[in-house]
């Protein structure tokens, strides 16, 4: 099974038990405390499988693995990290806390950026993909500080870069689809000269392979 499959099936999973539990409490009426976890729970399994099916989809593309690896990796970390503060284990420590929003935030990263670097942009739209990634770098370096240091100063400047950078972040996102289709020519035409360079390689390899061949089974 491969890993967009398995995490498509935890979505559907996850989705149809969230949904029973609401159509229960909406015809029984009650809804307590482990009714509460339960959900949070199935929620976790749902947001989890979203970030896992984008960091899947860019693995089997075959274009990228750290990435994506490292995005399922962290969504898995921070599921269960979660799970242990809805299910009151560690939900007083705060320091843990701020390790599960870390660990949050980066499977976040990983799961958009996988998401964009599924497009395939010619060499014009490149700039976006590199933006992206940096952009994306800069957001998650202030947010983890201020969570972290938690400075007392609130400065202007600090809240005003990181809504200029969400707004960039936002905008990439949206226009990215659109280069993927401008990009879809291109592409095309880059791939099939990149196969016709393999082919011809392989030509050239399999004409001396003939030639020693050849040469070996010549009468002396």
């Amino acid at each position: 099974m491969n890993l967009r499959r398995l995490f498509l099936y935890l979505l559907i999973a996850s989705v149809a038990v969230s949904a029973a539990m609401g159509i229960a409490v909406l015809v029984i009426g009650e809804f307590g405390e482990l009714s509460t976890r339960v959900l949070m729970t199935t929620l976790t399994v749902t947001v989890t499988s979203i970030l896992g099916l984008a960091c899947g989809a860019y693995y089997e593309s075959g274009r990228g693995r750290t990435l994506p690896l490292a995005g399922i990796f962290l969504s898995l970390v921070s599921a269960l990290m979660v799970f242990l503060i809805i299910w009151n284990v560690l939900d007083d420590n705060s320091n843990f806390i701020k390790a599960t929003l870390t660990v949050v935030m980066l499977a976040v990263s990983c799961s958009h950026l996988s998401l964009l670097s599924i497009a395939r942009l010619d060499r014009r739209f490149a700039w976006s993909r590199i933006a992206a990634f940096v952009f994306v770098a800069v957001l998650d370096a202030i947010l983890l500080y201020i969570l972290w240091f938690e400075p007392t100063s609130d400065s202007d400047l600090v809240s005003r870069i990181i809504g200029v950078l969400s707004i960039l972040i936002a905008s990439i996102t949206v226009i990215t689809p659109v280069f993927h289709k401008l990009s879809a020519g291109g592409i095309q035409i880059a791939d099939i000269d990149a196969e016709i360079l393999e082919l011809q390689a392989k030509i050239t390899e399999l004409e001396a392979k003939k030639a020693e061949l050849t040469g070996s089974q010549e009468p002396e």
